[in-house]
């Protein structure tokens, strides 16, 4: 089962940037879409941004415009940038492997969640 490692998270003003970064133990190249979620204090884990096998990509509406999934897959990692960055996004962010159920396309999640990366976005 292939591990994943997020990293990059910090503090952070508003208005600012961060890149966040997922580090897999073994090549996840074009195998698997792979998707970014946040969880912020007291609320559900949600789907941020997705990026599938293809290299095509989708976002949630709360960040669109702001956040850019990529992958190298050279280097077996899966990025998120993240910019214009508000107090809203402050959450523990983790990146996980997906899949879809071709009858629906809805994304449901592979494997075990990571420790995630902490963004904290002060006002």
């Amino acid at each position: 089962q292939v591990q994943l490692v997020e990293s990059g998270g910090g503090l952070v003003q508003a208005g600012g940037s961060l890149r966040l970064s997922c580090a897999a133990s073994r090549s996840i190249s074009s195998i698997n879409d792979m998707g970014w979620y946040r969880q912020a204090p007291g609320k559900q884990r949600e789907l941020v941004a997705i990026i599938t096998s293809g290299g095509s990509t989708n976002y949630a509406d709360s960040v669109k415009g702001r956040f850019t999934i990529s992958r190298d897959a050279a280097k077996n990692t899966v990025y998120l940038q993240m910019n214009s960055l508000k107090p809203e996004d402050t959450a523990v962010y983790y990146c996980i492997k997906l899949g879809r159920t071709p009858s629906t396309g809805n994304y449901y999640t592979l494997g075990s969640w990571g420790q995630g990366t902490q963004v904290t976005v002060s006002s």
